[in-house]
């Protein structure tokens, strides 16, 4: 079985790639725990000056999480907390506390959890075909706590409440103006245009990076956490029909009814 998350180092710069191809790079259980663990090791090394995360191929940076997962490994409240607050979380909170400087390099679909991974890297580099977007709303549940912390803190809360509550899919252009992506290029320049940042990036100085991070985080930090109860509830749709709905829907390639209940 090929390695699903792909770590490769050229000097100072190292690459991350989400590799599941297969299912446009839709990021699973074990390819959540893996990049943590891979995300800490890179942090560590401190010869390095820059980490790059990308999909493998062209046509996906990642297109969500696997969802065929969530009927078995987040069905209930307590493998939903695992799944969501422990791996999920946890692999996004090592992209942001990376001590390097961090840039995802986007092609194609940027959805839901490549959204999430996406947004936790300090810079992104699109091409003009990259699409956007979180439509969970059709699936029937929310995004968990943990992973809308890492959108907010991107695209504020008029943002993320218009991905969320409309569950469009924004266009490269539009990622842009809406502080989603940090620069837009031709598809075929995306690759070139993402390393060529990474060597200017690696070329300043590393401590001042470093610190550059550490401060920006702090100095826009959101004071306020979630009681345990609260986050219990913000996984209260495991018990409704819709949730059942939006999955079912989902899998057999349908359009989901919703009832609300």
């Amino acid at each position: 079985m090929a390695e699903e998350i792909l770590v490769h180092r050229d000097g100072v710069v190292a690459t991350v790639t989400l590799n599941n191809p297969a299912k446009l790079n839709a990021v699973n259980a074990s390819m959540w725990r893996r990049l943590r663990v891979v995300m800490e090791e890179l942090s560590a090394d401190e010869g390095l000056r820059c980490v790059v995360l990308r999909g493998a191929g062209e046509k996906a940076f990642a297109a969500g999480g696997d969802l065929e997962e969530f009927l078995t490994l987040r069905d209930t409240l307590e493998r939903a907390l695992v799944y969501h607050e422990e791996w999920v979380a946890q692999a996004l909170n090592a992209i942001r506390d990376c001590l390097h400087p961090t840039v995802a390099l986007i092609h194609g679909a940027c959805i839901g959890g490549g959204l999430e991974i996406a947004g936790q890297c300090d810079l992104r580099i699109c091409g003009r075909s990259a699409r956007f977007g979180a439509p969970i709303n059709k699936l029937g549940f929310s995004m968990a706590p943990g992973e809308l912390t890492g959108l907010l803190a991107l695209a504020g809360p008029a943002v993320a409440l218009e991905i969320l509550l409309e569950g469009r899919i924004l266009g490269a252009d539009e990622a842009c103006e809406k502080g989603l992506v940090t620069r837009v290029v031709d598809d075929e320049q995306v690759a070139e245009e993402a390393y060529a940042m990474a060597r200017r990036i690696a070329a300043g100085a590393p401590l001042a990076a470093r610190m550059h991070k550490k401060l920006v985080r702090r100095l826009t930090a959101v004071p306020q956490g979630l009681t345990l109860e609260e986050l219990k509830a913000s996984f209260a749709f495991l018990d409704s029909e819709d949730y059942r709905e939006g999955l079912s829907a989902f899998l057999e390639k349908r359009a989901p009814l919703f009832r609300g209940k």
